[in-house]
């Protein structure tokens, strides 16, 4: 594995109870500050305490407790509370905590899928052991969804016959551990009439490409979230890189994070894009780049082809 894909992730853990530690990735947090007076929003969701203003701008700030299913935070018990300030998916929204604990390293393939028993409705897309102790990391962006539904222009897009053709000739391959993202994606593609295959973690997605390439109908475009318990998007890129078997697929990376390291990144361990999620529109457009290289690449392989026969003829 090279040292771009298997650098370690850093992971905030806080409280939101007495006994059960939470994390998300750091690289989706902005900045902590500690509790600050809101301003009460009219007609806000039930789990929307205020906003806060911060640098100059307006962040709503959700009850994170409450929102998971937790007991509410009370007023008294704000002023000893944290804000983690998030930027995901083009959002940047407050999360009020009852404590930060710590920052810890790991690579997300030491963090396992969330048990079955925690049931589709769980806001937690994995868990993990450090100091011998459970902790789970928070679906972030089903929770930001379940508080600030997706606005139907984002999820939704219309394109052309000719493209809507080109597209549904396409092996397309969704993966993302977010129940949230993979209904979005899904959103998208069924408004076009478009086939897909879906998979919810990197190693499920590797072997999906290998069986499609062994049957002969190989993957065109793998779509893949980067944060993900096991084999994360870059390992996950990496590892279809180094197969020559599946090593042709068009690779979009499709992150919640706002980063340039993730962009970066992603180009280190051969990703051809790399989109923040969610804007319909632009990965239809990324994945119609996808064709056009497709076919470039058969149309290139059938020449080589040609060539060689005609070699052989003389």
């Amino acid at each position: 594995m090279s040292s771009a894909t298997s650098q370690t992730q850093g992971l905030l853990h806080f409280r939101l109870s007495l006994n059960q530690l939470f994390a998300i990735g750091t690289l989706k947090v902005r900045e902590i500050v500690p509790y600050t007076r809101l301003t009460a929003l009219p007609h806000s969701h039930q789990y929307v305490l205020g906003s806060a203003s911060l640098r100059g701008q307006t962040i709503s700030v959700i009850d994170m407790a409450a929102a998971v299913g937790y007991r509410p935070i009370t007023e008294e018990e704000r002023e000893s509370c944290s804000i983690i300030i998030t930027d995901v998916s083009r959002q940047t929204v407050g999360f009020l905590v009852r404590g930060i604990e710590k920052i810890t390293e790991c690579r997300w393939r030491d963090i396992d899928p969330p048990p079955g028993s925690l049931g589709k409705d769980a806001y937690v897309t994995g868990v993990t052991r450090v100091d011998d102790k459970l902790v789970q990391l928070l679906d972030i962006e089903k929770l930001i969804a379940s508080v600030f539904p997706d606005d139907e222009d984002r999820i939704r897009v219309s394109v052309s016959l000719p493209d809507q053709a080109i597209l549904a000739q396409l092996k397309i391959l969704l993966v993302d551990d977010s129940a949230t993202a993979r209904k979005q994606l899904a959103s998208a593609l069924d408004s076009i009439e478009i086939d897909y295959q879906m998979a919810s973690d990197g190693a499920t997605a590797f072997k999906m490409m290998q069986q499609a390439a062994a049957q002969g109908k190989p993957i065109d475009v793998l779509v893949s979230d980067i944060e993900m318990p096991g084999l994360d998007g870059y390992e996950l890129t990496f590892e279809v890189r180094s197969d020559p078997g599946v090593a042709d697929a068009y690779i979009i990376l499709h992150t919640s994070l706002s980063s340039e390291i993730s962009v970066d990144r992603a180009s280190q361990v051969g990703a051809d894009e790399a989109l923040t999620k969610f804007d319909a529109g632009e990965l239809i457009d990324a994945m119609l780049r996808g064709a056009e290289r497709v076919s470039d690449d058969e149309t290139r392989s059938s020449l080589a082809k040609k060539t060689g026969i005609l070699e052989g003829m003389f």
